[in-house]
């Protein structure tokens, strides 16, 4: 299944909620590597993640890239009840992202 696409300010509400662990794809449509990473993650939320994912296209993201200080693409950013915890860069394998997602 996809992952659900969100843009900034649908990103900024998750953020602040106080809801536990988040995780989002930061990718552009153009990077093949965000596509790998995107494939990679929908085969890991569908083995069961203990919490959603989503991506955005982080060229329609100034605020939150600013924010975050997302540095490059493919970024998984993963947050807890507003404050980032991880930042992933490197999708080294389906199984890595997953142990990182069941946390």
């Amino acid at each position: 299944m996809p992952l659900q696409e969100l843009n900034e300010k649908e990103l900024l509400q998750l953020s602040r909620a106080d809801i536990g662990r988040t995780a989002i794809l930061f990718a552009t449509p153009m990077c093949g590597t965000c596509k790998v990473a995107e494939r990679m993650l929908e085969i890991a939320e569908a083995a069961g993640t203990d919490y959603p994912i989503y991506k955005t296209n982080i060229n329609f993201t100034p605020r939150l890239r600013e924010e975050w200080r997302i540095a490059s693409v493919p970024c998984l950013i993963v947050f807890k009840n507003g404050r980032v915890v991880q930042q992933e860069y490197a999708m080294r394998s389906v199984d890595h992202l997953y142990k990182l997602l069941k946390d």
